[in-house]
Protein backbone atom coordinates (compact mmCIF):
# COMPACT_ATOMS: atom_id res chain seq x y z
CA UNK A 1 0.00 0.00 0.00
CA UNK A 2 1.29 3.43 -0.93
CA UNK A 3 1.89 5.99 1.81
CA UNK A 4 0.34 9.46 1.82
CA UNK A 5 3.78 10.84 1.00
CA UNK A 6 4.09 8.62 -2.09
CA UNK A 7 0.63 9.54 -3.34
CA UNK A 8 1.23 13.21 -2.56
CA UNK A 9 4.25 13.25 -4.91
CA UNK A 10 1.80 12.81 -7.81
CA UNK A 11 0.07 16.07 -6.82
CA UNK A 12 3.41 17.83 -6.33
CA UNK A 13 4.60 16.68 -9.75
CA UNK A 14 1.44 18.21 -11.26
CA UNK A 15 2.20 21.50 -9.51
CA UNK A 16 5.71 21.48 -10.93
CA UNK A 17 4.36 20.76 -14.41
CA UNK A 18 2.02 23.74 -14.07
CA UNK A 19 4.92 25.90 -12.96
CA UNK A 20 6.95 24.79 -16.01
CA UNK A 21 4.00 25.80 -18.21
CA UNK A 22 4.03 29.32 -16.72
CA UNK A 23 0.95 28.64 -14.58
CA UNK A 24 0.13 28.68 -10.89
CA UNK A 25 1.90 25.77 -9.17
CA UNK A 26 -1.02 24.01 -7.53
CA UNK A 27 -1.46 20.35 -8.36
CA UNK A 28 -3.72 17.54 -7.30
CA UNK A 29 -4.31 13.81 -7.51
CA UNK A 30 -7.41 11.74 -6.75
CA UNK A 31 -6.99 8.25 -5.37
CA UNK A 32 -9.35 5.37 -4.68
CA UNK A 33 -7.18 3.39 -2.28
CA UNK A 34 -3.92 2.90 -4.18
CA UNK A 35 -5.59 3.41 -7.56
CA UNK A 36 -4.86 6.74 -9.19
CA UNK A 37 -8.17 7.98 -10.60
CA UNK A 38 -7.07 11.35 -12.00
CA UNK A 39 -4.52 14.14 -11.79
CA UNK A 40 -4.73 17.83 -12.55
CA UNK A 41 -3.22 21.22 -11.96
CA UNK A 42 -4.25 24.83 -11.82
CA UNK A 43 -4.74 25.93 -15.43
CA UNK A 44 -6.07 29.46 -14.93
CA UNK A 45 -3.20 30.94 -16.91
CA UNK A 46 -2.83 28.19 -19.51
CA UNK A 47 -6.55 28.18 -20.42
CA UNK A 48 -7.31 31.81 -19.50
CA UNK A 49 -10.08 30.63 -17.18
CA UNK A 50 -10.88 31.91 -13.70
CA UNK A 51 -12.31 28.55 -12.55
CA UNK A 52 -9.82 25.87 -13.55
CA UNK A 53 -8.12 25.55 -10.19
CA UNK A 54 -6.03 22.48 -9.40
CA UNK A 55 -8.76 20.54 -7.62
CA UNK A 56 -11.35 21.44 -10.27
CA UNK A 57 -9.02 20.13 -12.99
CA UNK A 58 -8.58 16.85 -11.08
CA UNK A 59 -12.35 16.35 -10.75
CA UNK A 60 -12.89 17.33 -14.37
CA UNK A 61 -10.32 14.71 -15.44
CA UNK A 62 -11.88 12.07 -13.17
CA UNK A 63 -15.24 12.43 -14.86
CA UNK A 64 -18.54 11.56 -13.25
CA UNK A 65 -18.09 9.87 -9.87
CA UNK A 66 -19.00 6.21 -9.70
CA UNK A 67 -21.38 5.12 -6.91
CA UNK A 68 -18.82 2.52 -5.80
CA UNK A 69 -16.33 5.33 -5.06
CA UNK A 70 -18.51 7.08 -2.49
CA UNK A 71 -16.82 7.36 0.89
CA UNK A 72 -13.50 6.05 -0.40
CA UNK A 73 -11.88 8.94 -2.28
CA UNK A 74 -8.79 10.78 -1.13
CA UNK A 75 -7.80 14.03 -2.81
CA UNK A 76 -4.19 15.16 -2.59
CA UNK A 77 -3.51 18.84 -3.20
CA UNK A 78 -0.43 20.98 -2.81
CA UNK A 79 -2.30 23.87 -1.18
CA UNK A 80 -5.34 24.08 1.07
CA UNK A 81 -8.32 24.61 -1.27
CA UNK A 82 -10.38 27.72 -1.85
CA UNK A 83 -14.14 27.71 -1.20
CA UNK A 84 -14.97 26.78 -4.81
CA UNK A 85 -12.68 23.75 -4.75
CA UNK A 86 -13.82 22.75 -1.25
CA UNK A 87 -17.44 22.83 -2.37
CA UNK A 88 -16.72 20.82 -5.50
CA UNK A 89 -14.75 18.28 -3.46
CA UNK A 90 -17.58 17.94 -0.98
CA UNK A 91 -20.17 17.47 -3.73
CA UNK A 92 -17.92 14.91 -5.41
CA UNK A 93 -17.78 12.81 -2.24
CA UNK A 94 -14.18 13.33 -1.17
CA UNK A 95 -13.83 11.96 2.37
CA UNK A 96 -10.14 12.64 2.97
CA UNK A 97 -8.11 15.61 1.81
CA UNK A 98 -4.33 15.52 2.10
CA UNK A 99 -2.83 19.01 1.87
CA UNK A 100 0.83 19.68 1.12
CA UNK A 101 0.87 22.99 2.96
CA UNK A 102 -1.63 25.45 4.39
CA UNK A 103 0.52 28.33 5.59
CA UNK A 104 0.09 30.36 2.40
CA UNK A 105 -3.67 29.77 2.22
CA UNK A 106 -6.28 28.03 4.38
CA UNK A 107 -9.67 29.63 3.68
CA UNK A 108 -11.94 26.59 3.55
CA UNK A 109 -10.66 24.13 6.13
CA UNK A 110 -13.42 24.80 8.66
CA UNK A 111 -16.03 24.34 5.94
CA UNK A 112 -14.52 21.02 4.89
CA UNK A 113 -14.36 19.79 8.48
CA UNK A 114 -18.01 20.77 9.02
CA UNK A 115 -18.87 18.55 6.03
CA UNK A 116 -17.10 15.58 7.63
CA UNK A 117 -13.99 15.68 5.45
CA UNK A 118 -10.86 14.42 7.19
CA UNK A 119 -7.98 16.87 6.67
CA UNK A 120 -4.36 15.79 6.80
CA UNK A 121 -1.85 18.63 6.52
CA UNK A 122 1.59 17.34 5.57
CA UNK A 123 3.35 20.67 6.04
CA UNK A 124 5.75 19.55 3.31
CA UNK A 125 8.91 21.72 3.41
CA UNK A 126 9.55 21.45 -0.35
CA UNK A 127 6.00 22.55 -1.18
CA UNK A 128 6.10 25.36 1.37
CA UNK A 129 9.38 26.69 -0.03
CA UNK A 130 8.28 26.37 -3.67
CA UNK A 131 4.89 27.99 -3.20
CA UNK A 132 6.09 30.64 -0.77
CA UNK A 133 8.77 31.76 -3.24
CA UNK A 134 6.30 31.69 -6.13
CA UNK A 135 3.71 33.86 -4.34
CA UNK A 136 6.31 36.50 -3.48
CA UNK A 137 7.47 36.65 -7.12
CA UNK A 138 3.94 36.54 -8.61
CA UNK A 139 1.72 38.56 -6.29
CA UNK A 140 -0.51 40.07 -8.97
CA UNK A 141 -1.30 36.65 -10.42
CA UNK A 142 -1.71 35.07 -6.98
CA UNK A 143 -4.15 37.75 -5.79
CA UNK A 144 -6.12 37.73 -9.03
CA UNK A 145 -8.88 35.51 -7.64
CA UNK A 146 -8.47 35.54 -3.87
CA UNK A 147 -8.91 38.41 -1.41
CA UNK A 148 -5.94 40.72 -1.79
CA UNK A 149 -4.79 42.17 1.56
CA UNK A 150 -3.03 44.94 -0.37
CA UNK A 151 -6.32 46.19 -1.86
CA UNK A 152 -7.87 49.19 -0.19
CA UNK A 153 -11.61 48.81 0.42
Amino acid sequence: MLSHEERYRTAFDQAMQGLAEGGIPIGGALYLGDELVATGRNRRVQESSPIIHGEIDVLRNAGRPQPSWYGQLTLYTTLSPCYMCAGASSIYGITTLVIGENRNFRESEDLLKSRGVELIVMDDPETLEMFGSWTVANQDLWFEDIPDPRRKT
